[in-house]
């Protein structure tokens, strides 16, 4: 099959806490109440994305890279599964303080599968906030001790945030979005979450939801949170502002305001996620048109690309 740069249709996640701005803003087709998450870029058996362009069209993404393993990229070819996951997220309230496990963690229990991640908010309210980590260094035992009795919020620290503000977070640390936050996610491809306090929310079966603080309370960074330095990277990526890179991706934010000629060599593949404007893409002899909300894969060894436009773009490949 000839490589061509695809677009994808997203699974949507529907929460109590979720908005709606990616379906009236965004493009994000659901007949949920709300699309809390759209997974731009996914390959998880119980939230996959979908080939919307070309031959593949109506295709669920695994099935497509199944029958390619080429077109993920030689920097794929150690991951038993495809190991990105790349959403839109739309906080319309809290959601709940939480951690994700770490590998060795994962490995130990024989359960789930480890998540570091990072954030790029794209919009928020004036007063929103995010809880990154804790106020000081604490004890397992005072940490037990706090969700036992009801107090954590006395301990957890937050951030206020404003557009354009990115956040990377290691596995193991406590975190959580706070409402009125609007903001693309790449992760690794993982649904695992250690839920450690909800506000004493109630589910739609209007039970307590449930949480995980034995397994919260083995992986926690009792800590401060403290935000990784990648300058060293950004030498070797002229034209784009670097955000992260660690042994699994590295992404950028690109904004462009013209034309952007770029490469999909045979390392990775290229994911670009449309945070804003439009534009067009001109890659393996094709054109597609480009929007807000969009969700492209380049495949890897694809050659040259060109986008085209005035256009706010997250670009993701595979370290």
């Amino acid at each position: 099959m000839k490589k061509y740069a695809m677009k994808l249709l997203p699974y949507v996640s529907e929460t109590i806490w979720g908005g709606r701005r990616l379906i009236d803003e965004y493009n994000v087709k659901t007949d949920k109440a709300n699309a809390a998450e759209g997974w731009m870029l996914s390959c998880l058996e119980n939230g996959y994305s979908t080939v919307a362009n070309g031959e593949y069209a109506g295709t669920p993404l695994p099935e497509v890279l199944t029958q390619n393993p080429g077109w993920c990229g030689t920097n794929c070819e150690r991951f038993e599964k495809f190991p990105i996951l790349i959403k839109f997220i739309d906080a319309m309230d809290d959601l709940s303080v939480q951690v994700h496990p770490t590998d060795d963690y994962c490995r130990k229990t024989g359960r789930g599968n480890s998540k570091t991640e990072c954030w790029y908010i794209i919009d928020c309210d004036e007063d929103a906030k995010l809880v990154l980590g804790f106020k000081d260094k604490i004890s397992k035992e005072e940490f037990r001790e706090a969700v036992e009795k009801g107090i954590l919020t006395d301990y957890i620290d937050s951030v206020k945030v404003k557009p354009g503000d990115f956040f990377f977070i290691e596995a193991g640390t406590l975190h959580a979005i706070c409402k009125g936050v609007l903001l693309a996610e790449v992760q690794e491809s993982s649904d695992t979450t250690y839920r450690i306090f909800d506000y004493n929310r109630k589910g739609k079966d209007g039970k307590p939801r449930e949480l995980h603080v034995s397994d919260a309370l083995e992986v926690t960074k009792r800590e401060k949170y403290s935000q990784p330095d990648f300058s060293a990277f950004k030498k070797g990526l002229p034209g784009k502002d670097l955000l992260a890179k660690c042994d699994l991706f590295t992404v950028c934010h690109n904004k462009i305001n013209g034309s952007v000629t770029d490469t999909a060599d045979e390392k990775s593949f290229v994911s670009l996620l449309i945070m804003d404007g439009s534009g067009s893409l001109d890659c393996c002899g094709e054109t597609l048109a480009l929007t807000k909300g969009d969700s492209i894969f380049i495949p890897g060894g694809a050659g040259e690309y060109t986008v085209t436009g005035e256009i706010d773009i997250l670009e993701t490949r595979l370290d």
